[in-house]
Formats: C-alpha cells, structure tokens, sequence
C-alpha cells in the first residue's frame, strides 16, 4: 500500500520535533552539569553568519508549520522568535506539535497535485505538493533540525546518532 502525503509528512515533522526536544533536554543537562548560562547554548552557533540555536529551532518550527499549511490549506498559527530560554524553546515545540497534531490527514491526503506557491528570495516558486514536500519542506526542516543538533554537539553536550535519530 503506498504511503499517503499525510503519512510522509506530519508524522516525520512531529518526530524530528520531538527530537529537537530530546536535544534541549540534553542541553539544557549539559548546562546545569557544566555550571554554563543557558543563553552559552541557546546562543551558541556553528559559524558566524549562521542562525543560534535558539533560531534554528524557530525555524524548525516556522518550517514545519509552514509546510502542514501549504499542503493543507489550513492557515498556520503565528509565533513571535522571542524564545531564548530551554523552557520557552520547548514550549514553542509542543506548540508547534499540537497544530500539526490537529491537521486531518484528509486535509493533506489527495494533495499530492495542489500547486504550492512561496517566495523564495524574492521570487516566487511553485510546485506540486508532492515535490514541495520532498524537494523542500522536509529537506528545509531537516536541515535545522541537524543544524541545531550539530551546535549542541560542537558545543560538548553528549549526544550521538542515536539522539538524533530518536531511538
């Protein structure tokens, strides 16, 4: 049986979601373990002209709530980027979690045709559901979630694959 566009897409973003959580909990670990600030991580960045932490799980969460409306239709809730804290980074997670927990899979299910419309740069791309999820919602999400993942890392805090990969 083929896998559905519902089942390739809010299942995954609400894994890679929770893993994003995993990783705050660590984090945030490490910190009390280590005497650090909070804001020593939830600043921290791979390179200079790269987003912190605390943004990459913003834009995890702007992405995936992006993605779930643009396949839907449905509109996506609105959040302020002022989360510095391990605990308001969470909290945006579980936001984020529960909208797309509300999406019907037959909102998304069938729209694997739907011309998906977004500005890019100025300039504006269109596609089909099914290549905006593969071509970019989910590679778009992924790449904050393994960036985020990769500041931790860089950072001291004991993490491995199986972290990221949630198991």
């Amino acid at each position: 049986m083929p896998i559905t566009l519902h089942q390739a897409s809010i299942p995954f973003l609400i894994r890679g979601l929770q893993t994003l959580s995993t990783l705050l909990d660590k984090a945030e670990q490490h910190a009390d373990e280590h005497k650090l600030e909070p804001a020593e991580l939830t600043g921290a960045r791979l390179f200079d002209d790269m987003y912190p932490l605390s943004a990459q799980i913003q834009r995890a969460s702007d992405t995936a709530k992006a993605t779930a409306s643009r396949l839907s239709g449905l509109a996506a809730p609105n959040f302020p980027d002022d989360e510095i804290t391990f605990d308001e980074l969470q909290a945006r997670i579980n936001k984020t979690i529960v909208f797309l927990e509300g999406i019907p899979a037959d909102a998304i299910d069938g729209q694997e045709e739907r011309k998906v419309k977004m500005m890019l740069r100025g300039e504006e791309h269109a596609m089909s559901g099914q290549a905006y999820l593969t071509q970019f919602g989910l590679p778009n999400f992924m790449f904050h979630v393994v960036t985020a993942y990769g500041i931790l890392r860089h950072r001291g805090v004991k993490l491995g694959k199986m972290d990221y990969l949630g198991l």
